[in-house]
């Protein structure tokens, strides 16, 4: 039931005497279940709204511009309640969370809405033929797949689904539609490297131009995995196997379509110990989301604002002391960009340190997975300056919580320092240091 919590004043719906309370049943004789046929079927010039209030039937006919709004907000953002993940993934991230934290971390959505809404990946699982239909109806684009491999059975141990093989045969259609894919590769050690990966990377090749990127990240391991499947991080030297595995492949694919399609996460190559690559072999960086160039990103960014930093210098009118705490991966290239502006401003003092994820287990080492618990922990008692920058994507996004449940404004308290969440953007994040307006 999609229920009308809100009409914008003033709005289309509101000239049109649409009320709070109202449900929305049709539009122009479209069933609405949720916000993608919402947005679909209001695209039209004039659209016919069936409504539902207090049991009778009730109209509203509207004339508009055909992407325009009309000003109606609803129970929750999808219009109807998340569809959760029906796997049992060998290498879920939730899985391994501790008891304690806020109820939404062990929310395991595998939602094609959300998929096309924020980014999210879905693992297709949920889906039906009828699902595929309107996907492929309604031209949602990107779709963003779970892919893991291509071995159906492979596919059905590491996910714990039956229809996780089978499902497989969507992606052909979705491809033979013109609907963009991008992927993901979970890459477990022992189970779906090696010829499965070759495998995997051969037969996505062939849903080429659809399947436009795909990122193969290892999959995140924490301390708080008794009873669940035994997996184990890569070593070194497997590492850089992975990376040259894709790295042949997407190169063929460079080759003869112009576009490398495949690409390692960063963490590869910081496990492997290689140099991450230039920015032209990321080419648009599809997959940032996924850790796939966020280092080469950051220090490109990086070196623009050092071209202007003689101007930002301008901003500071007297020494200035502050910290910046990161995460073990991103460490050695924030501690070498503070060294760097150090050495142009000479009344500016940077004290720069790693935080260890102790709270998930030390083989945790990306920012986005640090806690307020363990910066206060090992910052205590450290020099901090006048501020404290931390990285923005270890809060929920939009807010000031950290992953424990310990708040931005409980940080500062706790340490005696004001606290700011610096962004990832290699510019910004030297502003951020500079205080620049």
């Amino acid at each position: 039931m999609v229920r009308i919590t809100q009409v914008e004043e003033g709005s289309y719906a509101a000239r049109a005497k649409i009320q709070s309370g109202d449900v929305l049943l049709c539009i122009n004789g479209n069933d609405i279940n949720d916000v993608l046929d919402y947005r679909f079927y209001l695209t039209e010039k004039k659209v016919k709204l069936t409504l539902d209030r207090d049991g009778k039937k009730h109209t509203a006919v509207i004339k508009k511009g055909e992407y325009d709004d009309i000003g109606l907000d609803f129970e929750t953002p999808l219009m109807d309640k998340k569809h959760s993940c029906k796997n049992g993934c060998i290498f879920c991230f939730i899985d391994q969370n501790p008891e304690g934290l806020r109820d939404s971390l062990y929310f395991k959505d595998d939602d094609s809405r959300l998929s096309f809404i924020h980014g999210n990946y879905i693992t297709l699982t949920n889906m039906t033929d009828t699902d595929i239909d309107r996907i492929i109806k309604m031209r949602f684009s990107p779709i963003n797949i779970s892919v893991h491999t291509t071995n159906p059975e492979l596919r059905v141990r590491m996910m714990k689904n039956k229809r996780s093989g089978e499902v497989l045969g969507y992606l052909s259609r979705i491809a033979d539609a013109g609907i963009s894919m991008c992927g993901q590769i979970v890459l477990c050690r022992g189970i779906n490297d090696g010829e499965e990966l070759s495998r995997t990377l051969c037969d996505l090749s062939g849903y080429f131009p659809s399947m436009s990127s795909v990122a193969i990240v290892p999959a995140g391991l924490t301390k708080f995995r008794d009873n669940l499947y035994p997996l184990t991080d890569f070593t070194p030297a497997e590492a850089a196997e992975v990376i040259d595995t894709v790295d042949a492949i997407g190169g063929k694919m460079k080759e003869l379509h112009g576009t490398r399609v495949f690409y390692a996460a960063d963490e590869l190559y910081l496990k492997s110990g290689r140099r991450i690559p230039d920015a032209e072999y990321y080419e648009d960086y599809s997959q940032l989301e996924n850790g796939v160039g966020m280092l080469r990103s950051f220090m490109d960014e990086y070196e623009l604002a050092y071209e202007d930093i003689s101007d930002m210098r301008d901003s500071l009118s007297a020494e200035r002391r502050i910290s910046v705490a990161t995460a073990s991966a991103a460490y050695p290239m924030i501690r070498d960009v503070c060294d760097n502006i150090m050495k142009a401003i000479n009344n500016l003092v940077i004290n720069v340190y790693e935080i260890k994820n102790r709270f998930y287990g030390e083989s945790i080492t990306v920012s986005g997975l640090l806690t307020g618990k363990d910066i206060c922990e090992q910052l205590a008692g450290c020099e901090l300056g006048e501020e404290l920058l931390i990285p923005e994507n270890c809060l929920r996004d939009g807010e000031d919580v950290f992953l424990c449940g310990m708040t931005l404004p409980e940080l500062s308290q706790k340490l005696s320092v004001k606290v700011t969440p610096a962004e990832s953007d290699g510019y910004e994040f030297v502003r951020r240091v500079l205080a620049a307006d």
